[in-house]
């Protein structure tokens, strides 16, 4: 079958390639699935750099969500059937089939597009995942940077849903514009020299005691300009592709605290995190959770795929397709 294959950790665009592998079986308590679509996700991009924390044994298939048409089911699987659609983590789904594991099979709404069905899980639950893991109350702020990426729209929506305020930067004016749309309103562009007092105006001067940074580089430092002292900054992800610059006064004088989140520890309660799932799921199905897709390419195209991923501006997700 037709895979998305590396046989080296780099450049993503460089040693991702269509390859051919063989069609999986399902085991004990695995489904098979066809898969329709499958988003390219920036942990995805940095597997196959092997900047992850996760290595997998080389040469391997690269995707860690889709959704898809059920194929086959292992043994002991009696909760799902084939012919049905599921969604959520699977493994290698880059490929025309891939493998799940039953329990984490979704099963997805006939109301729910396949477009946002396939990246329902990934990004929308780490989002959530991060509002509960910092322990913010209603009322509270918190500043990210990335406002305009997949998560930073998703912890927006949230934490309004939660009574949390939320102040997001971004470094296009357009970019405020686009938000606004989507009723997202205190956003700052950090490409204006007045920014700042820009932040303060949006906040009324609240004090700011939650950071989240995307960007990695001096988007830590960026922050905790906005920001109280003794507060917390969180980092989810390195789009900068540059180390964490973390400077003394931010440590010692503003006694300003800097730690990680990562989805695959993210000291959140398993009964929690399926409650979060299922509203994941119920708001999809009810029309009010939509994720769109701004690029859709075929697998012998992941060159271009990747490279669409990474142009700013993006709408939404570049998926690829089975």
């Amino acid at each position: 079958m037709r895979s998305v294959v590396y046989e080296s950790y780099g450049v993503p665009e460089q040693v991702l390639k269509l390859g051919d592998r063989p069609k999986p079986a399902p085991g004990p308590g695995q489904a098979l699935v066809k898969m329709t679509l499958s988003p390219i996700h920036n942990h995805d991009l940095m597997t196959a750099a092997g900047s992850y924390g996760i290595k997998p044994p080389l040469p391997a298939v690269g995707g860690t969500e889709a959704v898809g048409v059920i194929e086959a089911l292992g043994e002991g699987v009696t909760d799902l059937k084939v012919g049905q659609r599921v969604a959520g983590g699977g493994s290698e789904t880059w490929a025309e089939y891939y493998l799940v594991d039953a329990a984490r099979a979704l099963p997805v709404p006939d109301g729910v597009s396949d477009e946002t069905a396939c990246q329902l899980i990934s990004m929308p639950l780490s989002a959530k995942m991060i509002l509960s893991n910092l322990g913010i109350k209603p009322g509270e702020w918190l500043v990210q940077n990335a406002g305009n990426g997949a998560v930073g729209k998703l912890v927006s929506r949230f934490a309004k849903e939660q009574g949390i305020n939320v102040l997001s930067l971004v470094r296009r004016q357009d970019a405020v514009e686009e938000l606004k749309t989507l009723g997202i309103d205190h956003v700052v562009s950090t490409d204006s020299d007045a920014w700042l007092d820009a932040a303060k105006k949006l906040t009324g001067g609240a004090d700011i005691a939650y950071g989240l940074d995307s960007i990695g580089g001096d988007g830590p430092a960026q922050l905790a300009e906005v920001m109280a002292d003794g507060s917390t900054i969180v980092n989810f992800g390195a789009m900068s592709g540059r180390p964490l610059r973390i400077t003394p006064a931010l440590l010692l004088f503003r006694q300003i605290t800097v730690r990680g989140f990562w989805g695959m520890k993210p000291n959140v309660a398993p009964e929690l995190i399926g409650k979060m799932i299922g509203e994941l799921v119920t708001s999809a199905a009810k029309g009010e959770l939509e994720l769109p897709v701004d690029g859709v390419f075929p697998l012998d195209q992941i060159a271009e795929a990747v490279m669409a991923s990474g142009e700013p501006g993006r709408k939404g997700k570049v998926v690829l397709k089975g």
